[in-house]
């Protein structure tokens, strides 16, 4: 019964909503605007390697980027994680070097693996927009365990594959 019950809601929200929802003011909202678009792998806290994850980003204030991690590009994609690339001088002077050894990695290094891509848009555009990034570091928040049928309330903190504790 609950089940019918569930996906007669569903069907009448989808129904009653018809698309995207706005304002009643028609200004757009915070979840607008994540128009750029990364693929990268993670290094997970157990060291294996996941993903590629599609990030796609927004400036929030100069020296911050946010960005919605999934992993494919489908629709009804699962939001499995939440990266903010944070301007070096801003990350470097707020947080301890432990701290940020232990949750934090270089965009620079990690775009310099070679398994960073800028998605959806001309090339000039995209190389722009690494260099912007490899001015900043990274902090991952995952939320979504692979396979778990719904969030188990853990956070992990993955780092980019190419992760290198900084000394300094």
């Amino acid at each position: 019964m609950f089940r019918h019950l569930c996906v007669l809601g569903a069907s009448t929200l989808v129904l009653a909503i018809g698309g995207p929802v706005f304002a009643a003011d028609g200004k757009p909202g915070p979840a607008d605007g994540f128009d750029i678009h990364v693929m990268a792998p993670h290094k997970m806290e157990d060291g294996s390697v996941a993903g590629p994850f599609h990030h796609y980003c927004k400036a929030i204030k100069p020296e911050v980027l946010q960005c919605l991690l999934f992993e494919s590009t489908e629709p009804n994609a699962v939001l499995t994680d939440v990266e903010y690339f944070v301007a070096k001088p801003v990350s470097r002077s707020a947080v301890s070097l432990d701290v940020w050894n232990k949750f934090y990695h270089d965009h620079e290094v990690e775009i310099a693996t070679g398994r960073v891509q800028v998605l959806d848009m001309p090339d000039a555009q995209a190389k722009d927009v690494a260099a912007a990034a490899a001015k900043t570091d990274g902090i991952i928040f995952h939320l979504w365990p692979k396979g778990a049928k719904a969030p188990d309330g853990t956070v992990g903190h993955p780092t980019s594959v190419g992760h290198k504790p900084r000394t300094e």
